[in-house]
């Protein structure tokens, strides 16, 4: 079952290799910097929308950069008229959809982001538990919810299709 190791100097230098990055995922998902765990989370599709801003008390907050926000939908609105010349084409078009997605996508991470920090941070050790299950469950959470959209909607186009024909 186990690997096979030829001496046991090798087995111990991977050891240390896996307590190594074990504490480096330790690091990361204890939130100690909110912003670097949820950019390694989202692949870092949220680091330029979000930042760090320091409290009266000397803490930091996470904060949404609503001009970058703005300034993405913007762009986009912007792209999508001059090629597509009206609102309507806009609404039905990818861009329309994505804007809508990335929105949704920055709104949720936030939020689950500052409530897991906020309850790990509590003196509960329940809320703390709460926390974690958050930091944990939630990614794989949304990955479950968005498999079966996908599937959903593969499904939808699928009947559409045989309808067609």
């Amino acid at each position: 079952m186990g690997a096979k190791y030829d001496s046991l100097e090798e087995l111990r230098r991977k050891k240390e290799l896996l307590k190594k990055e074990v504490e480096e995922l330790e690091e990361l998902i204890t939130f100690e910097n909110t912003k670097e765990s949820l950019s390694a989370f989202t692949n870092g599709f949220t680091d330029r929308f979000l930042d760090e801003v320091p409290t009266v008390a000397g803490e930091t907050k996470l904060t949404l950069k609503t001009n970058e926000i703005v300034k993405e939908v913007s762009n986009t609105v912007k792209d999508s008229v001059l090629n597509k010349d009206s609102v309507m084409g806009f609404a039905k078009s990818d861009a329309g959809i994505n804007v809508l997605e990335n929105t949704l996508k920055i709104g949720a991470v936030t939020a689950v982001g500052n409530f897991a920090r906020k309850n790990i941070q509590s003196s509960s050790w329940k809320n703390k538990l709460i926390g974690l299950a958050l930091i944990y469950l939630a990614p794989i959470a949304l990955r479950f919810l968005r498999k079966k959209i996908d599937e959903y909607q593969k499904s939808q186009t699928t009947s559409s299709f045989e309808q067609l024909i």
